[in-house]
């Protein structure tokens, strides 16, 4: 079977060729296009702001001209991870898999996130026997890497009163609230070095590590590759007085936990046996520690030949000393949600570029705000005593949860009518655009909500296809009972 061909048929059809239109994030224009061809094959109106946002509008089924407008909301690009590193994501379709109940990518990321949610919110707007409000679709740009969209989405661009966030990853859970959140970049400047010709090389390699959502996983206790190449690197020049390390790289993305990370490094050659012993004893360690969560994570170490260059012995030292401290995972918890990650930071990429600079991106969240800059500042003295130079991102707040919230009740009901289960009332560690709504759009009242997705952010990303019926059909009863009301 086909994704196409899943049920329900209108959503899948549309997530189907969604999948087929390359998104990366900051580079849209082309899922952009289809959404407004989109619109105008089925005569709705629609128009893309000066930031890339695309803004539809649907008017009420007649006799429900009165009720409140209904905003859907989603973001149309995706984020990028492969298996295989030469994955063209600016230029290749992703290769869609129905396997049993679940849908996956074959070796990408699928971009159910929120592929699944804007597919949703198109089928709405093509479904003449659905009795609703008027509707409002709103389709951000560039949601992944900085919420771009949302941040520039003008004030007044929006006529809804209530806004349905569709980017939510849980079946039977109403979200109400979510972390904010800010990136901390860390920059090495080193010199090069001769790479001395007594040493003996090696690359270190950690690979398949699950990875995941940075916000939505964090809790998980997942390895971060760049974590386990920091240590083993720290243990080493404990004990050997020159290691010289020439490369080093881990990680892409700062809202995905590191699954992929390496380092060419070289010792005397002298101690290269000590260092295979060394290295062995690690790898039993860190498999006893991960057992039965990490089954895939593999970490390799080969001969190399002697690198170009290697980084300045200070350098080195003052990095990997770093990382190796640097927190990562959940740093609290909320007293005010059970099982809710309160603040957190992960410890993204490590990236060597131009001009002899070594780039660390971290990324911090919290739902409190004072907690989320309290983080982010430990993580920036942390790389100042190192040396570093240090810079923080425009962040974005968090989304303060309205328990007393109208359209919250309605998603709520909607469900436990359609399938005798009460959802659960949830805030969302992870960073949803409704707080930046928030401050343009005070009034709007808003929740969000979604099918089950999996390992989102990595190549192990599912959705969970019954999940997805479940899901559309509690947003079609949601717009039924909004449309009974009155403004």
């Amino acid at each position: 079977m086909e994704v196409k061909d899943l049920q329900p048929k209108a959503v899948f059809e549309i997530f189907d060729q969604i999948t087929k239109i390359p998104r990366p994030s900051k580079k849209e224009e082309k899922i952009r296009q289809y959404i407004l061809d989109f619109a105008s094959s089925h005569g709705i109106d629609a128009h893309a702001d000066e930031t890339g946002n695309v803004i539809m509008r649907k008017g009420a089924t007649p006799g429900h001209e009165d009720a409140p407008t209904v905003i859907l909301q989603g973001h149309m690009d995706m984020v990028c991870e492969s298996d295989d590193k030469s994955f063209d994501f600016e230029n290749r379709p992703i290769e869609t898999i129905v396997d049993g109940e679940w849908v996956r990518a074959n070796g990408t990321t699928l971009g159910a996130d929120n592929g699944i949610g804007v597919a949703a919110a198109l089928a709405i707007m093509t479904d003449d026997t659905l009795v609703h409000g008027p509707l409002e679709v709103l389709v951000t740009m560039d949601e992944e890497t900085g919420m771009t969209g949302a941040k520039n989405l003008r004030k007044g661009e929006l006529k809804g009163t209530i806004l349905i966030n569709l980017d939510s990853e849980d079946d039977a859970e109403v979200f109400v609230g979510c972390a904010g959140g800010i990136d901390t970049v860390a920059t090495f400047n080193y010199k090069r070095s001769f790479a001395p010709g007594d040493f003996h090389y090696f690359k270190m390699d950690v690979r398949d590590g699950l990875g995941g959502h940075s916000g939505g996983d964090i809790h998980l206790g997942r390895a971060n590759a760049n974590k386990l190449i920091a240590r083993f690197l720290f243990n080493l020049m404990q004990k050997h007085d020159e290691v010289s390390l020439s490369e080093i790289d881990g990680g892409n993305l700062r809202n995905a936990i590191p699954r992929a990370a390496h380092a060419v490094f070289g010792v005397h050659t002298s101690r290269k046996e000590d260092i295979r012993i060394a290295f062995n004893k690690y790898v039993a360690d860190i498999e006893g520690e991960y057992k039965g969560l990490e089954v895939t994570l593999k970490l390799d170490l080969e001969s190399v030949d002697k690198p170009e260059f290697t980084i300045d012995s200070d350098t080195s030292r003052r990095l990997i000393m770093a990382l190796y401290s640097a927190p990562h995972g959940v740093q609290s918890w909320s007293r005010d949600m059970e099982g809710l990650v309160e603040t957190s930071t992960n410890l993204a990429s490590v990236k060597m570029a131009a001009g002899d600079k070594i780039v660390v991106t971290t990324s911090q969240r919290s739902c409190v705000d004072s907690r989320k800059f309290d983080i982010s500042n430990q993580v920036e003295a942390l790389f100042l005593l190192a040396g570093a130079e240090v810079e923080h991102g425009d962040g974005y707040p968090a989304w303060t949860p309205n328990l007393d919230s109208p359209i919250m009740k309605m998603a709520s009901d909607a469900y436990e009518e359609l399938y005798g289960v009460k959802p659960a009332i949830k805030g969302i560690h992870a960073g949803l655009e409704c707080a930046l709504f928030q401050q343009n759009y005070p009034e709007l009242d808003m929740v969000s909500f979604g099918p089950t997705l999996k390992d989102v952010h990595s190549p192990s990303e599912r959705m969970h296809i019954p999940a997805v019926e479940r899901f559309y059909q509690q947003l079609c009863r949601t717009l039924e009972k909004v449309a009974a009301e009155k403004k």
